[in-house]
């Protein structure tokens, strides 16, 4: 499905747009991590509003209207679904890449520990987290790495399978890179198959971003709660 245009652009406008924007988030989120790297993710939706203050419309990039009760009922078995495809990306990478050897890929990073460990029996740090949870992660991710970097990425390749395969590719590719730097290469490779999974249900759903941002925040709320309750 071919995306109708957020702005009349060339498409070097476009390549000049989303190259702007993704710079200005990896930095932005590389000087912030010099100060308080355990809380530079944010970043994201901080330009996703900045997105909406330049006037990309949200509901071109996913957040589109959902009328009548059938429309909204139906996030749940898409989420449901969008569940099943994060599930085989995280058996992929925890079980079946270190059976071929991949030892790598079993051993979580020091740094994810250093991050959230504050959060196991802390109140305030869990409600903090919470917060993040479901503005910056589960809205501005998906906002940010599905629905703008896809819609956009789709307006500068090619129509047609190809090209949005490799809007799919590159979104996930950037979304991996943005957590290396505290989950190394473990997480940088969960967290770009899991781009790619969640890119793949946005376009299988029409762009529909509902899905994507419900899960993403139930599931981050899930392992917050596990966290905080010290549940092994």
């Amino acid at each position: 499905m071919t995306p109708e245009p957020i702005q009349k652009l060339s498409r070097r406008g476009i390549a000049v747009e989303i190259v702007a924007f993704v710079g200005f988030a990896l930095l932005a989120k590389y000087g912030l991590s010099l100060l308080f790297w355990r809380y530079a993710g944010p970043v994201s939706l901080l330009l996703t509003l900045y997105m909406r203050f330049c006037g990309l419309s949200w509901s071109a990039m996913g957040l589109i209207p959902l009328p009548g009760w059938r429309a909204k009922l139906m996030v749940l078995p898409k989420a449901g679904l969008t569940l099943l495809a994060f599930a085989i990306v995280v058996a992929m990478v925890t079980i079946v890449g270190p059976a071929i050897g991949l030892a790598f890929l079993a051993k979580e990073s020091a740094g994810v520990a250093d991050r959230w460990g504050a959060v196991a029996g802390s109140l305030p740090h869990f409600l903090l987290w919470i917060g993040i949870v479901w503005s910056a992660a589960a809205f501005g991710e998906e906002m940010f790495f599905r629905g703008y970097l896809i819609t956009r990425l789709q307006a500068l390749f090619p129509a047609g399978r190809v090209g949005a395969a490799m809007a799919v590719l590159l979104s996930a590719l950037i979304f991996g890179y943005g957590h290396f730097y505290y989950q190394g290469w473990r997480g940088a490779i969960m967290t770009g198959g899991i781009g790619l999974a969640f890119g793949a249900m946005f376009l299988l759903f029409r762009r529909n971003l509902w899905p994507l941002i419900l899960l993403h925040g139930v599931i981050d709320t899930l392992t917050f709660t596990a966290i905080f309750m010290r549940w092994k």
